[in-house]
């Protein structure tokens, strides 16, 4: 068979919030097939084994089927390639360890071309992933050679080097998991969660509770220590030393055994532990110099190092760590041995996933150091039978929180509190931790700010912690169900307007009736960009990156933002969720032919994705005016509040009749709010004008303004004082 042209991307597009597709971030790819529209995957000799062969775990993928081994089917049946890459591009981030479910792809008016989106949680690394999964479906298809763990390996590099750590992504994953949005802030692990003056700010294991001076103190082990042992903390004995000799004298005054440690490291680097010789504490000093301002000599505390998580004054998790050690064979060398009995374990790895780190014997100058006490090198060959200790306390990854004895845990509290840290990491040393610590010599050795997660997330020995939910309920304490999931936790008051049709002047009503309601607010619409009554931006913000900017701020507690269609398929919407999202008609269809929307019911799908997000305890506000506005009513997961200014509209009327539903209308020249068959007159037409000038404002953007304010639960009184005031002249 000859060989085929290459699969054509048109068009690559990031959505980066709620869409036509899902609620969540996807990357939205134009493709052409060209000459393979006329070849599916059943008429490629031997590209459906090809692929199986080079991508086994294609089996999960369910498809459509909707079953295991559902894509394999549509394989064999025969479907595009367009379709086929969408699951290629899937299975690769899979491989790479960002798992990603969700994929879809969609013919267009044009003959042979696709819109394929798959589920993207960062843009550059679904944009490797789908390069690197054009490069396999073509070699597949052209029966060319394609190095599948390269691909993967690739894309992996992508996710280490751009995606959160794994710290920050738990944190992250528990706040989503209780409903609450998230921002990344930089490219690092800053990120936010929740929005404008409802949100918490964390840099991995760090929140803005985190007090700079309490990291300070954290920092410098010796005043740390001073003020443990001034609170009845059990330390041990230790002074700061200048120089080798100092420390060796050092030693000699607290007493053999002693450690050799960095005044201000962390992640135990360039501590060296049980030092009896001369020879091996002046070593330690070099080794413990180059990482800190002073080096420190210490009592050696026999017994196994723990690491004690403390969020918010409570233990949360526990790890140990154990000695690791290889055993000679009489052939091998040391480094041969490290590399066969520990590199080897699966668990080891350089990337933050993995829960063991690789020991590089060429660069880890502690664990020269502790062979050198040992009379071994690298290139030593040990005696068949001989155990040789490679780190004194490897790893800290096996798993003891359970076996935490309550005293231990309020000592380990205790020191944190001290230093003043909401999130701490305490380093114990202990025989047996299930044990008071005064009854076995144990002692707080280090106090540490910003603590790693991941020995307690996937500990090499034990069952992982929910540390992630325990640091995000520290954030937001629950205060709602059993589950913990509190309606507006995070969140602040915020209204989506989506149309055409005076939905900047819908949008300034509103934004207006917020702050006379007493929320400092920020508004973003075609009139520019607003933060309370002063307009920071002239320009037209009714746009993705201008709607962010209001849910960064602080000052922000309640936000409106504008939308059309083509923002929402362009961008998607700006946030994850409105209590109340508004749809004012859908019109425009002319002007969005280049995203492939030719007819008037595509508009449904579109505009639907306002009403889309509305949270079940807000309302979808919508034009009953529109027959296709008004179907939108069923998606809606809260509440419906219709408006047209014909109340006898047949929509109005059978909403009011069921459950009680709510309506804004005009009856005898008065703008009416109903709920079932109760009315209520808010005002004449004639005197619900805007500000000093009796502005007449146009009906149905009026009726729009004031459902808005009633599904906010803004009081009927200020609505129709609000409006009174309502200046709709820009200000300069």
């Amino acid at each position: 068979m000859a060989k085929l042209n290459d699969i054509q991307l048109l068009r690559i597009n990031y959505l980066r919030g709620p869409n036509i597709w899902t609620y969540r971030p996807v990357l939205e790819v134009w493709l052409d097939l060209g000459e393979l529209e006329d070849y599916p995957s059943n008429t490629i000799p031997g590209f459906n084994d090809r692929l199986t062969a080079w991508l086994p775990a294609l089996i999960e993928h369910h498809c459509g089927v909707g079953e295991r081994g559902g894509f394999l089917q549509r394989l064999q049946e025969g479907t595009w390639c367009g379709h086929v890459l969408e699951h290629i591009v899937i299975e690769l981030l899979n491989l790479a360890g960002m798992p990603t479910g969700f994929g879809q792809t969609r013919s267009t008016s044009q003959r042979g071309v696709y819109r394929m989106v798959f589920r993207a949680r960062d843009e550059s690394v679904a944009r490797v992933a789908l390069a690197q999964g054009h490069a396999l479906i073509m070699a597949a298809i052209n029966n060319e050679p394609f190095d599948v763990a390269a691909a993967v390996a690739r894309v992996r590099t992508e996710v280490d080097d751009q995606y959160l750590g794994p710290s920050t992504a738990c944190i992250v994953t528990a706040a989503t998991d209780r409903g609450i949005p998230h921002i990344r802030l930089n490219d690092g692990n800053l990120v936010q969660l929740g929005y404008g003056a409802s949100q918490r700010r964390i840099w991995t294991a760090e929140t803005e509770f985190t007090s700079a001076i309490a990291e300070g103190i954290a920092s410098d082990k010796d005043l740390t220590k001073g003020l443990l042992q001034s609170c009845g903390v059990p330390i041990p004995e230790g002074q700061v030393v200048n120089s080798p000799e100092e420390a060796w004298e050092a030693a000699q005054d607290i007493g053999l055994p002693v450690v050799v440690k960095p005044s201000d490291g962390n992640h135990g680097r360039g501590v060296t532990l049980d030092l009896h010789k001369k020879e091996d504490i002046e070593a330690a000093y070099h080794v413990a110099y180059p990482e800190g301002s002073d080096v420190m000599v210490e009592r050696f505390i026999p017994g196994d190092e723990h690491r004690i998580l403390v969020v918010g004054g409570k233990v949360v998790a526990a790890a140990r760590g154990e000695v690791v050690s290889i055993t000679g064979n009489g052939r091998n060398t040391v480094k041969e041995l490290i590399d066969s009995q520990l590199n080897s374990d699966p668990r080891r790895g350089y990337e933050e996933e993995y829960p063991l780190e690789i020991i590089d014997l060429a660069t880890d100058t502690k664990v020269q150091l502790e062979l050198k006490r040992q009379d071994l090198g690298a290139d030593s060959v040990p005696a068949a039978g001989r155990q040789v200790v490679v780190q004194r306390n490897g790893n800290v990854a096996v798993d003891c929180t359970d076996d935490v004895h309550p005293e231990v845990a309020y000592i380990a509290q205790l020191a944190a509190k001290v230093v003043g840290l909401d999130i701490a990491g305490i380093d114990m040393v202990a025989r047996d931790i299930s044990k008071p610590l005064h009854t076995q010599g144990g002692a707080i050795v280090e106090v540490n700010a910003g603590p790693g997660l991941l020995m307690h997330l996937k500990p090499a020995v034990g069952a992982p912690r929910p540390v992630g939910q325990a640091i995000a309920e520290h954030l937001f304490p629950s205060e709602g169900d059993d589950e913990g999931r509190s309606a507006g936790i995070g969140r602040i008051p915020l209204v989506g307007v989506a149309g055409t049709r005076n939905t900047a002047t819908i949008s300034r009503v509103v934004a207006w009736l917020l702050h006379l309601s007493g929320h400092h607010t920020g508004l973003a619409c075609r009139d520019g960009l607003f933060l309370d009554r002063r307009r920071v931006e002239a320009t037209d913000c009714a746009h993705w990156e201008a709607a962010h900017r209001l849910l960064m701020n602080k000052m922000v507690q309640a936000a409106v933002i504008e939308s059309d269609a083509r923002t929402i398929l362009r961008d998607g919407l700006a946030y994850d969720r409105c209590q109340v999202g508004v749809v004012t008609d859908m019109d425009g269809v002319e002007t969005l032919v280049e995203f492939d929307v030719h007819e008037q019911d595509q508009m449904t799908k579109v505009m639907r994705t306002q009403v889309d997000v509305v949270l079940a305890e807000g309302a979808a506000v919508l034009n009953a005016a529109i027959a296709q506005v008004a179907d939108l009513a069923p998606l809606s997961d809260g509440d419906v509040v219709l408006y047209a200014q014909d109340g006898t509209l047949p929509a109005i009327a059978e909403h009011r009749a069921k459950d009680n539903g709510r309506a804004v209308f005009v009856k005898n020249g008065h703008v009416v709010l109903a709920t079932g068959s109760a009315e209520h007159v808010l005002g004449s037409l004639a005197d619900l004008t805007f500000g000093r000038n009796a502005v007449v404002p146009d009906t149905e953007a009026l009726l729009a303004a004031v459902g808005t304010a009633w599904a906010l639960d803004i009081a009927p009184d200020l609505i129709g004082a609000g409006i009174k005031t309502f200046e709709p002249e820009l200000p300069a």
